[in-house]
């Protein structure tokens, strides 16, 4: 098993906790904001408009609870909690990119309303940077893993 590297702990305990307190948030979500929550999914991902609002919303909770769980256990290696932040922030990016109002015209600047979604991009780099944890490169430049080694 891996240990924690020490400078892995702090994004970790912020993404997580973040995480996990939107997911817990989520779960206590009525009607109307199930609704905005779902609505607002379905303009970047039309295909889950085939799924009712409450339960779209509490999918989405536990899916944030699971995330965020996953990169506060310390038991959980930083490429796997990477993982499963990449994947999580990716659809969130997405969802900023898609939706219209989001972004100021013909930039990736955000208006008003996509200061909030914006932060996903810092968790998709932090998610992308626990994507190359433990990947290390000797003196010689060889790497640890095999695929990344330099062909004599």
């Amino acid at each position: 098993m891996t240990m924690l590297e020490p400078r892995d702990v702090p994004p970790r305990l912020a993404t997580g906790a973040f995480i996990l307190n939107s997911g817990l948030g989520k779960l206590k979500a009525d009607a109307e904001t199930a609704e905005g929550v779902h609505g607002m999914a379905c303009v970047a991902y039309p295909f889950l408009k085939r799924i009712e609002p409450e339960r779209f919303t509490r999918l989405l909770a536990w899916s944030e609870i699971a995330v965020g769980g996953t990169l506060l256990a310390p038991f959980v290696p930083t490429r796997l909690a990477g993982l499963a932040l990449t994947g999580f922030s990716s659809g969130l990016v997405g969802l900023y990119l898609r939706v219209p109002g989001m972004r100021e015209p013909g930039s990736l600047r955000p208006t008003q309303n996509g200061i909030p979604l914006a932060k996903d991009f810092w968790m998709l780099g932090i998610g992308l940077g626990f994507l190359g944890s433990g990947v290390r490169r000797s003196r010689a430049g060889a790497s640890r893993c095999p695929w990344l080694r330099r062909r004599g």
